[in-house]
């Protein structure tokens, strides 16, 4: 099978900025770039195929014509496509939220829950994101905290770095700050509970809808572990890889090129390429494609071995 360039699904949520745009060439007519759905089959923002046999399928239809082969065996413990894959530029900071687990979330919404990493392509000096709480708090004390406004006291503000990795479980409060791009691997879920948000109005002057009860009654009062993820870099022929996460969802690795690596897309499941810097080419038995920073490719299962070439970083997806 051939391999795919995806075309995103765009989002302008009033915190963003323009960084999709300017620095990664990404066409959209919003103001504000604030999300770009690389990797998509949700209903509220699916990516669609660029070019060749299948231009302008949405990436559902796609899988839909291709059948489970091009998924790969792992993909059929899965209801629904199970990753979706974002680029997010985050201008100023997102509110302080929280995800249900699958069995909070399939009850109450009708979807799963949304475990998810984060890996930071770029920051501005200082920044910082907050994950998890810092101390053990009871359920009490953090309403009250919401109500009185002093609830970042009691998160667990930590700062970021190019190349930083953060994995995310159900539960975590979290937020990403201001000054922050990043690369976000999560659940196929949109299913997000808003627990405090800085005062900030919408495009219609109101107060952004916050979620306490649903957030309280999913969230964990705990200290996270909010450890460095990410294994050590090894060397392969041609460039370097580390390991960065690895669940029931997904698995991510970051790849350096030098010259040329060789992948193998085989029975398993299928491979997201998400381009982070320079700019190469990925070659398999049916097509070559050219890519460059910011470009998200699939590579089908059973596709066998699959070449890129040029000086670039990227990110590997699997199931």
């Amino acid at each position: 099978m051939k391999i795919e360039k995806l075309t995103p699904a765009f989002k302008d949520y009033l915190w963003g900025g323009v960084k999709l745009r300017e620095r990664y060439g990404k066409k959209c007519d919003y103001d504000k770039v604030a999300e770009s759905w690389e990797l998509s089959t949700h209903p509220a923002g699916e990516s669609r195929i660029l070019g060749g046999e299948y231009d302008g399928l949405t990436l559902s239809e796609y899988f839909r014509k291709t059948g489970k082969k091009a998924l790969g065996k792992n993909c059929e413990a899965f209801e629904n496509f199970p990753v979706l894959i974002k680029l997010i530029d985050a201008k100023d900071p997102l509110s302080i939220q929280v995800h249900p687990s699958d069995e909070y979330a399939l009850k109450n919404e009708g979807e799963y829950g949304k475990t998810e990493m984060w890996y930071v392509m770029d920051c501005e000096e200082g920044a910082s994101l907050y994950f998890g709480v810092n101390r053990q708090v009871t359920r009490e004390e953090f309403r009250k905290r919401i109500e009185d406004n002093t609830l970042l006291e009691v998160l667990n503000k930590v700062d970021v770095h190019p190349g930083d990795v953060f994995f995310i479980k159900s539960g975590t409060i979290h937020a990403i700050g201001a000054g922050i791009l990043i690369c976000e691997i999560q659940q196929n879920s949109n299913c997000t509970y808003r627990v405090y948000d800085y005062g900030r109005r919408g495009a219609d002057g109101k107060l952004r809808e916050l979620h306490v009860e649903k957030a309280l009654a999913v969230s964990d009062f705990t200290p996270s572990d909010t450890s460095q993820r990410g294994g050590e870099r090894e060397e392969i022929p041609g460039g370097t890889k580390r390991s960065l996460a690895s669940c029931k969802y997904f698995t991510t690795e970051q790849y350096e090129v030098r010259s040329s690596v060789e992948l193998e897309a085989g029975e398993d499941s299928f491979l997201s390429l998400m381009i982070l810097t320079g700019e190469g080419t990925v070659s398999g038995k049916e097509n070559k494609v050219a890519f460059r920073a910011g470009d998200s490719l699939l590579v089908p299962a059973n596709s066998g071995k699959v070449t890129l070439r040029g000086v670039c970083s990227f990110i590997k997806t699997t199931v």
